[in-house]
C-alpha cells in the first residue's frame, strides 16, 4: 500500500500503472474527495440566491440567471474538458478548471452587479466545476475493468455528497460573515485542497492488454457510434427532464400543500442521500448485468415513483415517495458513462461521456423550467408530474431500443 500511495505522485506516464490495482482504488478515493470539494460549484449559487437577490435588488427571475448560467457553463465544460482529457490526460485540464473555479468564487465575491455575478458563475464556476463530473468519471473508467461499474458510480456520487455537505456548511458562515466572505472562503479552500488533489492524479491512464485478466473489449452493438451517441443524448435528456420535477419543485410543492419549506428541504436532502446509495448500488448491479439493463431498471423505478407523487400527497407518504425516488434515480446518470465504455472506443470516452452528460444537464435545466411553466398554466403540479412521466417513458423506449440493438449485435458476433 505504501508503494501504491507513493506512486500517485510519480511520473504522469502510464508506465507500469495497472488496471484494477491498489493504485486504482486509491485514485478512486482521491477522485471522490476532489468531486466532493469541487462540487460546491453546483450548489453554492443556490444557497446564496436569496442574499444575492436582496443585495442587488432584482426580481426572482433575474436572481435565477446565475444558476442558469452556471448550468450552461457546467454543461459546455463537460464536453470541452472531456475532449481535452482524451488528448492530454486528466490532470492538466483538471488543474486549469480548478483554477477557473477558484477565480470564479473570488471574482463573484467582488461583483457589483447581477450581470458580473452571473458571468463569474457561468464562465468560471460552471466551466470550472465540470472537470469533477463527466471528465472525472471518464478518467476513472480507464482504471477499472472488473469493477468499472462500481468505480464510475462511486466517482459520480461525489457530486451528491457535495449536495449533502455544502448546503449545510454554508448557511452558518453566511449568517456570521455574509455571502461575499463565504464565497472568498470557499475559493481559498478550493485552492488549498483541489490543486494538491489534482496533482495526485498526474499519472496517465493505463491501457489493459487485450486478453489479459479482467480486460474488456468493446462490446458489439448493431448501431454506429454516432447513432448510439444520438440515442444516449435523447435518453439522457428524457430521464433528466423527468428527474428535475421533484428535485427542483419539491419545496414549492410542499408549500402549496401547506407543509412548509422545512419539510420540502428535508425531502430534498433525503433524495440526495438516497441518491448516493443508489449510485453506488447501481455500480455493483452494472458490473453483473451491464449498463443498459441497470439503466432501464432505474428508469422504470423512477417512472413509478413519479406516478406515486400524484395520489400520495400526505406528509408521511411524501417522505416515503421521496426516499423511493432518490433510490431510483441516483444510479441512472452514471450508467451513461458505463454504456459509453461498454460500446465505444476508450480513446473517445472523455468527449462522448461529456456530450451525454451535457444532455442530462440540459434536461435538468429544461425540466425545471418546464414544470414551473406548466404549473403557471394549470395552477397545479399534477400536470407537471404527468409531463415528467411522459419524458421518462421516452427514456425507457430509447433504452429498450438500445438493449435490442445490443442483443442483435451480440447474436451477429456469436
Amino acid at each position: 500500500m505504501g508503494n501504491s500511495l507513493a506512486s500517485i505522485f510519480s511520473s504522469p506516464a502510464a508506465g507500469n500503472a495497472v488496471v484494477d490495482s491498489s493504485h486504482a482504488w486509491i485514485r478512486l478515493a482521491v477522485s471522490m474527495l476532489l468531486s466532493t470539494v469541487g462540487g460546491v460549484g453546483m450548489w453554492a449559487v443556490v444557497v446564496v440566491l436569496p442574499a444575492v437577490q436582496a443585495e442587488f435588488g432584482v426580481d426572482r427571475a433575474d436572481a435565477a440567471l446565475p444558476y442558469t448560467a452556471t448550468m450552461v457553463g457546467f454543461a459546455a465544460g463537460n464536453v470541452l474538458v472531456g475532449r481535452a482529457i482524451d488528448r492530454v490526460g486528466y490532470w492538466i485540464p483538471a488543474l486549469v478548471s480548478s483554477m477557473a473555479l477558484v477565480a470564479g468564487f473570488l471574482l463573484a465575491a467582488l461583483s457589483t452587479s447581477i450581470l458580473q455575478f452571473t458571468l463569474a458563475q457561468g464562465l468560471l464556476i460552471g466551466v470550472g466545476t465540470s472537470a469533477i463530473f463527466g471528465p472525472l468519471i471518464a478518467d476513472i473508467s480507464h482504471w477499472f475493468n472488473r469493477r468499472r461499474g462500481v468505480a464510475v458510480a462511486a466517482a459520480a456520487a461525489g457530486s451528491y455528497l457535495a449536495g449533502t455537505i455544502w448546503p449545510t456548511v454554508m448557511p452558518p458562515l453566511m449568517k456570521a460573515e455574509g455571502w461575499r466572505f463565504t464565497y472568498v472562503a470557499i475559493g481559498i479552500f478550493c485552492l488549498a485542497t483541489m490543486v494538491p488533489l489534482v496533482l495526485m492524479l498526474r499519472r496517465g491512464a493505463p491501457i489493459a492488454a487485450a486478453g489479459s485478466a479482467g480486460s474488456r473489449l468493446v462490446q458489439p452493438i448493431s448501431l454506429s457510434p454516432t447513432a448510439l451517441q444520438v440515442l444516449l443524448v435523447i435518453a439522457g435528456l428524457g430521464c433528466c427532464v423527468a428527474m428535475s420535477m421533484p428535485q427542483v419543485h419539491i419545496v414549492a410543492y410542499c408549500m402549496d400543500l401547506g407543509y412548509g419549506v422545512a419539510h420540502g428541504a428535508d425531502m430534498l436532502s433525503i433524495m440526495m442521500a438516497a441518491g448516493v446509495v443508489s449510485r453506488v448500488a447501481s455500480g455493483f448491479v452494472a458490473d453483473r448485468i451491464g449498463g443498459v439493463k441497470t439503466l432501464l431498471i432505474g428508469s422504470v423505478l423512477q417512472c413509478l415513483s413519479l406516478f406515486f407523487y400524484i395520489p400520495f400527497d400526505g406528509l408521511a407518504s411524501l417522505y416515503v415517495v421521496s426516499l423511493v425516488f432518490g433510490l431510483s434515480q441516483g444510479g441512472i446518470v452514471p450508467c451513461y458513462a458505463i454504456l459509453v465504455r461498454e460500446y465505444m472506443p476508450a480513446r473517445e470516452a472523455g468527449q462522448r461521456v461529456g456530450i451525454v452528460i451535457m444532455a442530462t444537464i440540459f434536461g435538468m435545466a429544461i425540466g425545471g423550467w418546464m414544470s414551473g411553466w406548466i404549473y403557471d398554466l394549470t395552477g397545479s403540479y399534477a400536470a407537471a408530474f404527468l409531463n415528467g412521466i411522459a419524458w421518462n417513458l421516452l427514456n425507457i423506449l430509447v433504452m429498450v431500443l438500445v438493449l435490442w440493438k445490443a442483443r442483435r449485435g451480440a447474436t451477429a458476433m456469436a
